[in-house]
């Protein structure tokens, strides 16, 4: 068994940091709800796209290890680990933002992995080069099937739905918002739990 598993609102969750630095901007009332497509719907209705573009940049950048790991999601990684399931992450990630500061939102993201101990080999001891961050879709499709997963965790249904997902490989959505109710093409788990269930470690 091989476990490819996404970054971005899957291993990781800015439900709380985007609503955070929302407010700290000035950019949403306080009673928007805290989680990440709230803040965006809010931003999209009062027509400043722009806001959220260059907010993700400041969140997947200069704010990235004020991010929470999901709940569950390290002791998942354990305990993969103590019973030899082999995990791979692998995300699309573009290397800078769109717009704002030009972070390296790879060094980013690694460094956020580092802080959560996903490297030590006394806590996940996931290998270095098992972590990837492609440039495209086509990319994270590729190094899928590349890497020969058998199960492949997402947090998105339309690129689950892609013609080109590896056709051997089982397709998981992880909805922990439950966005994605009414989904029947894939199996569909709210959360990490959930999955040490479905794995049985």
């Amino acid at each position: 068994m091989h476990l490819g598993v996404d970054f971005d609102n899957t291993i990781v969750c800015y439900d709380a940091l985007f609503h955070k630095v929302a407010c700290e901007q000035g950019l949403i009332p306080p009673e928007v709800p805290v989680n990440k497509s709230d803040v965006r719907n809010y931003l999209r209705r009062v027509d400043n796209e722009a806001a959220w573009t260059e907010m993700q940049g400041c969140v997947y950048g200069g704010r990235m290890s004020e991010a929470a790991p999901y709940p569950g999601v390290l002791e998942f990684f354990r305990a993969c680990r103590q019973v030899a399931i082999r995990i791979s992450i692998i995300s699309h990630k573009t290397r800078h933002p769109f717009l704002g500061e030009q972070y390296d939102l790879h060094a980013a993201a690694t460094a956020w992995l580092e802080q959560q101990g996903f490297f030590d080999a006394a806590q996940i001891g996931l290998p270095r080069d098992s972590v990837f961050f492609e440039l495209t879709k086509q990319a994270k499709l590729d190094r899928i099937g590349q890497c020969g997963c058998t199960h492949f965790i997402d947090d998105l249904p339309e690129f689950l739905g892609e013609p080109a997902f590896p056709a051997g490989t089982q397709r998981i959505l992880f909805d922990p918002n439950q966005l994605y109710a009414d989904e029947q093409r894939f199996r569909r788990i709210l959360d990490w739990a959930e999955a040490r269930r479905m794995f049985a470690c």
